[in-house]
């Protein structure tokens, strides 16, 4: 490629977010379900991460929540499909705010595990991406999750299963 050929190549793309350590002790003091439900509805900004890789909150349940992903090119691989870290992360994701989504206040979780079979390749021409994760079990210091991850057409692109560490919120953490 000479010089040309690259600078009309460029792509660009602008991410924009809120600041994360504000409203972070109003975080802790609402439960995941309620948290999760203001970032569906609006009234709480989403997770730096979700700007960043495009990824939007669908549908919050008790146990159970949507995320949705348009697989852009700047998510792809030198393979020219989405890159598997990036289909890890939303189903980790779905996963995580599905146990979060059965915490109190003051609660939080961590991923302690996760596993991920990818089935098929997935590129822009596979249309919107949507994982389900929902809780499997929900106890006092772990939780387990398992997603799903489909493409437009409804295809099962990959699922995933975790395990997440459960725990009290230090009041005391800093805000940011």
């Amino acid at each position: 490629m000479n010089d040309v050929t690259l600078r009309d190549a460029v792509r660009q793309r602008l991410v924009t977010w809120d600041d994360p350590g504000s409203g972070a002790h109003q975080r802790r003091s609402i439960s995941g379900l309620d948290l999760l439900r203001g970032i569906v509805d609006g009234t709480v900004p989403p997770p730096p991460v979700a700007c960043l890789i495009g990824m939007d909150f669908v549908a919050v349940e008790h146990g159970s929540v949507a995320l949705r992903l348009a697989p852009g090119e700047y998510l792809y691989n030198p393979m020219g499909v989405v890159h598997g870290g990036m289909i890890a992360t939303l189903l980790d994701s779905a996963m995580g705010c599905a146990v979060h989504s059965t915490l109190p206040a003051g609660r939080g979780y961590t991923t302690l595990e996760i596993k991920v079979n990818y089935l098929r390749a997935v590129t822009a021409a596979s249309g919107d991406l949507t994982a389900e994760g929902r809780v499997v079990h929900a106890g006092r210091r772990t939780g387990v999750a398992e997603a799903v991850l489909k493409d437009a057409r409804g295809a099962t692109c990959a699922t995933a299963s975790t395990t997440c560490l459960l725990f009290d919120l230090d009041p005391s953490e800093p805000k940011s």
